[in-house]
């Protein structure tokens, strides 16, 4: 089971971009998932998370300006980031604390605290 992440680049301030990241794998469940984020010098941070009930929980700094939501069916993640401003310049990762998925004819495991690549996110003018 991977986790890939996709859709940073470059923006200006006040603009908006999409992250997405889909699970790989014969899965059959996924926890919680949620996207976190490291600028230079500066330790991992939360941004925003969501529950496989669809509750999401987000990081002051973010609130009323990113949207995070999921597709079941797709096994993927977003998150929507709209009015960025400088300050949100990092790498974003997301994350997921635990996936099952089939292995081989009818087993079956659970890998846990999974992370994607991470996608670099650049706001400037």
């Amino acid at each position: 089971v991977q986790l890939q992440a996709s859709g940073g680049g470059l923006v200006q301030p006040g603009g908006s971009l999409r992250v997405s990241c889909a699970a790989s794998g014969t899965i059959f469940s996924i926890n919680d998932m949620g996207w976190y984020r490291q600028a230079p010098g500066n330790q991992r941070e939360l941004v925003a998370e969501i529950t496989s009930g669809g509750r999401t929980n987000y990081a002051e700094a973010v609130k009323g300006r990113f949207n995070i939501s999921r597709d079941t069916a797709k096994n993927t993640v977003y998150l929507q980031m709209n009015s960025l401003k400088p300050q949100d310049t990092a790498v974003y990762y997301c994350y997921a604390d635990r996936i099952g998925s089939v292995v081989g004819d009818s087993g079956f495991s659970y890998e846990y605290d999974l992370w994607g690549q991470g996608t670099q996110v650049t706001v400037s003018s």
